[in-house]
């Protein structure tokens, strides 16, 4: 008799409309409009970084658009499992899914790293104790020990409960819309328009290319919207609402950032930029002129670590336990807390990937966040095609939000994720390097040998058994 990968216990739906737009909001925000608003005003200008963000704004709402629609037709645990799955079946549904968990998992192990880097802005000489050096760069006892102990409270936090995590959320959205208000309050009363000069890019390759340049960032910077549709069954909402507050949280995001790099460009003439390490906080203190300004956006800053840690915690876990669910990963990620109502073993499995991030050191930022980009952007690939089909093939399926001219939105959507995808590939700028390569790689055989396995032991009837609810 074959073993039951089916938990008997159910998800519960306790999260409402402020839960899921900070869970959103807060992991599209994140670090990086601390560490990368300086680039990128440098590479396009001002108004060019403006523009980038805007025009990969609409891009992302575009695929944002199509995981609203699929989102409120079908509201499941696992989002892009359940949509691929209906649209393409078995193989493909798993690809989707594992692809997502590599981008989610890089996130959560990009955070670890992110949290002991910022704090030596706060502590500086905190790291010591030296373990071995990694692509030239000191790894340090101390250093390691921050992020791992980071990584671990993240995952107690989570194990206890989505009330409690989405709580979190909120409280630290709050001190970052509050650091972000003052930020832009600042700049309006004591920034300089000159101080916006040059506009655009002044390289020889022309504003043109400075846009593109922070357009290939885009994709990293916006990922998130799509944690909404993994906690799909513990949301309590009307369906209709829950696509509706994605595409919401996609526009704040845009708006967060515009304002960030308008502010910033405002605060900081060419040469003060150029000097800071920190742009975000360096711009607050020159509007402020005391140094509490500056701490209180790197603390603003951690805040972001911790709402994107937080936000693809629930991502992860929930994508790992609805493919376990339907028998594609073994039965034992499909567990869930008799008390807390979480999948226990998938944050586990989270918890303990993410914690040994740091080992690598600094130089494991880039690798794992470019590497789990290229994972994203193919489960992005997979969703816009799976909205296409199911506008083909089922177009009386009830969608409580549906977009109008649905299937072109979706050709320009799977058309926009296939030229994101591109971007990784050799001979594009902004490709990935062998480490890069060799870990994309390395999950994917991890996948192939879970895949082989849950079919040979669970069986696709009893996956499609499973998935029945969602057809």
């Amino acid at each position: 008799m074959k073993e039951d990968p089916h938990s008997s216990e159910k998800l519960v739906r306790v999260l409402a409309r402020g839960d899921v737009l900070a869970l959103a909001f807060g992991a599209m925000v994140g670090w990086g409009w601390i560490v990368l608003t300086g680039g990128i005003i440098e590479d396009a200008g001002s108004l060019g970084g403006i523009i980038a963000f805007i025009l990969g704004g609409l891009a992302i709402l575009l695929i944002g658009l199509t995981y609203a629609e699929l989102a409120s037709a079908m509201p499941k645990v696992g989002g892009e499992h359940a949509y691929s799955y209906r649209a393409m079946g078995h193989l493909p549904s798993f690809i989707c899914t594992w692809a997502i968990i590599l981008g989610y998992l890089s996130v959560v192990s990009f955070e670890s790293v992110a949290l002991p880097t910022v704090i030596q802005n706060l502590i500086p000489g905190y790291s010591v104790g030296h373990m071995w050096n990694i692509a030239g760069w000191e790894v340090k006892a101390t250093w390691v020990a921050v992020g791992m102990c980071g990584s671990l409270i993240m995952m107690a936090i989570n194990y206890v409960g989505i009330r409690t995590a989405a709580l979190l959320q909120k409280m630290v959205i709050i001190l970052i819309l509050v650091a972000g208000v003052l930020f832009m309050t600042g700049a309006l009363f004591e920034g300089e328009v000159s101080n916006m000069t040059p506009l655009f890019s002044q390289s020889k390759s022309g504003a043109t290319a400075g846009i593109l340049s922070v357009l290939v960032l885009v994709p990293f910077l916006f990922v998130g919207f799509d944690v909404i549709p993994q906690a799909a069954e513990e949301i309590n909402l009307p369906y209709r609402s829950i696509g509706k507050v994605l595409i919401i949280s996609v526009m704040l995001a845009v708006a967060w950032y515009s304002m960030i790099i308008l502010a910033t460009s405002m605060a900081l003439d060419k040469k003060a930029l150029s000097e800071s390490l920190l742009s975000v906080p360096s711009a607050m203190q020159a509007l402020f002129n005391t140094p509490w300004a500056e701490k209180l956006m790197v603390l603003a800053g951690i805040a972001g670590i911790i709402t994107s840690w937080n936000a693809f915690y629930i991502g992860g876990s929930r994508a790992i336990y609805a493919l376990a669910h339907a028998g594609m990963l073994p039965a034992v990620f499909s567990k869930l807390h008799p008390k807390y109502k979480t999948p226990t073993n998938a944050i586990l499995l989270m918890g303990l990937l993410s914690s040994a991030a740091p080992l690598f050191g600094r130089p494991a930022m880039v690798w794992i966040v470019e590497a789990g980009g290229l994972g994203i952007v193919i489960a992005y690939l997979f969703v816009s095609l799976s909205f296409v089909i199911l506008r083909i093939r089922e177009p009386d399926m009830p969608r409580p939000f549906r977009i109008r001219y649905g299937k072109t939105c979706g050709v320009i959507a799977t058309i926009l994720s296939f030229a994101l995808g591109c971007l990784y590939l050799p001979g594009s700028p902004s490709a990935l390097t062998g480490i890069e390569w060799a870990i994309f790689l390395f999950w994917a055989l991890i996948g192939i040998a879970m895949y082989t396995f849950s079919r040979k032991k669970y069986g696709v009837d009893y996956s499609d058994s499973a998935m029945r609810s969602v057809s």
